[in-house]
């Protein structure tokens, strides 16, 4: 009788709901709390910090209550929250929830997250604390645009994808290049992919119609300007040493936010830039969904948008 290797086990169902903001993936992901033995772990990089609650769209205490969410308020304004961190705390809080019989239910727009926990980490050098203050003495002398020059010629490939204002970015391709002597481009071509030891079942939200969305994001940035963003950061300010270059501030809403506590732009202007800048935020996020493989398309603008997520999950949770 010819031998026979035993079947693998079966790894074990997690469900990534992703879209842009102001979709519905919070009220979409109650519903699947409510229906199926799913717990939620936050995929989104401004959720993270604590106190920013208005300007993030945190969900409330009554919708926490019905579906809590792991991975929210964790750090401090004036901290740094990695992709390299997140992959290792979502890894560790599946296994938790996976251990306890549940399905791990990861929600949120961070798209970079959902790249790192799919495909693992890159070998990119860590965080030089007096390398980033060179260079940010710098771009303080020079401007931001300089420094992207620099980095064209450094990495081309890098610099093709960033505007000439794009601090955040720019000095982290320029630390990587000085630390590890190789463009950060050529280094991500080198990453071996590190897949998680789940089967992901990734649901993409997107709308029919991109009117309709922006609509939701216009009507969603006053709402919070009526629940006092401008206030919120007024007293993180008091709270906390915090710079305008801090990621934290860098969310969307809160840069404009503090432009308009500075003095530098009006009420008007505060609603135009802050609606503009989710604008584009929601389209960055639906560029990344385009390009993502394997994934399962939802309408976002559909009435039955609840039910037909639920039977799609009925035929793919059990393999």
């Amino acid at each position: 009788m010819p031998d026979t290797m035993p079947a693998a086990p079966a790894l074990p169902p997690a469900i990534c709901l992703m879209g842009p903001t102001a979709c519905g993936k919070t009220e979409l992901a109650v519903h699947l709390v409510e229906r199926l033995p799913c717990e939620i772990v936050s995929v989104d990089s401004a959720l993270v910090y604590r106190g920013m609650d208005i300007g993030t769209a945190k969900p409330d205490t009554a919708t926490l209550a019905r579906a809590p969410h792991r991975l929210l308020d964790i750090v401090e304004p004036t901290e740094t929250y990695s992709a390299a961190r997140f992959r290792q705390d979502a890894l560790r809080l599946m296994a938790e929830i996976v251990a306890h019989g549940r399905i791990p239910l990861l929600v949120g727009g961070t798209m970079l997250y959902f790249k790192t926990l799919k495909e693992g980490l890159n070998a990119l050098p860590e965080a030089d604390p007096e390398l980033r203050a060179e260079i940010e003495a710098r771009a303080t002398q020079l401007g931001w645009p300089t420094l992207h020059a620099e980095l064209a010629r450094l990495d081309p490939g890098t610099a093709a994808r960033l505007k000439p204002n794009d601090s955040q970015r720019i000095e982290r391709a320029l630390e990587v290049c000085y630390l590890s002597g190789q463009p950060m481009s050529a280094l991500f071509a080198e990453q071996k992919a590190e897949p998680p030891p789940y089967r992901l079942i990734e649901i993409a939200l997107v709308p029919s119609d991109r009117a309709a969305l922006h609509a939701r994001i216009n009507a969603r940035f006053k709402a919070m300007l009526d629940a006092g963003l401008v206030d919120e950061l007024r007293h993180l300010r008091e709270r906390y040493a915090l710079n305008v270059d801090m990621p934290s501030m860098r969310c969307v809403g809160y840069r404009q936010a503090w432009q308009f506590l500075e003095g530098e732009i009006d009420a008007a202007g505060l609603y135009e830039t802050g609606a503009a800048a989710t604008r584009q935020l929601a389209k960055r996020q639906l560029t990344w969904l385009r390009s993502w493989q394997g994934t399962a398309v939802f309408d976002c603008l559909r009435p039955d948008l609840a039910e037909a997520v639920l039977a799609y999950l009925a035929g793919h949770l059990v393999e």
